[in-house]
């Protein structure tokens, strides 16, 4: 059985894994535990639930890049336009993520020429591909993140 058929998550990309092994190296050795950087990634796949650090790197090579606080994006929500930064990210089962977007400008959510509603900063759910599964009434998804 493959690693993703496991039911494992995207285990995000090989920097933001790195990084995780050194501050998990670092809080080891505050307590006086050293370890070498490649003990670290070891035990970084292990806690992810991988056999070992070649087999996280290649799920990571070959998974979609989850999103990132503070990633700039651009995008489509509601049928307008926008640019933002993800100022909240949550990992949810089956590959998808809740995101909260602060976009540059607000955009109207409302589609009546008579009445408006701007919002500055929404949430939405979205899956690895960056839509969302919800769809307006025209059938688009209500988020669509272009990255």
């Amino acid at each position: 059985m493959s690693e993703r058929a496991s039911g494992k998550t995207s285990p995000g990309t090989i920097e933001a894994l790195k990084a995780q092994a050194r501050r998990l190296r670092q809080a080891l050795a505050d307590d006086g535990d050293f370890i070498s950087h490649s003990e670290a990634l070891e035990l970084v796949a292990r806690q992810l639930g991988y056999r070992d650090w070649n087999t996280l790197f290649a799920a990571s090579e070959n998974a979609p890049a989850a999103p990132q606080l503070g990633e700039r994006v651009s995008g489509v929500y509601l049928g307008q336009d926008f640019r933002g930064v993800i100022i909240g990210v949550e990992t949810l089962s089956g590959g998808r993520y809740r995101v909260a977007i602060d976009f540059d400008d607000a955009v109207d959510v409302v589609a009546f020429e008579s009445f408006s509603a701007f919002r500055k900063r929404v949430s939405a759910v979205i899956g690895e591909d960056g839509t969302s599964a919800e769809k307006t009434s025209n059938g688009r998804p209500q988020m669509a993140l272009a990255r």
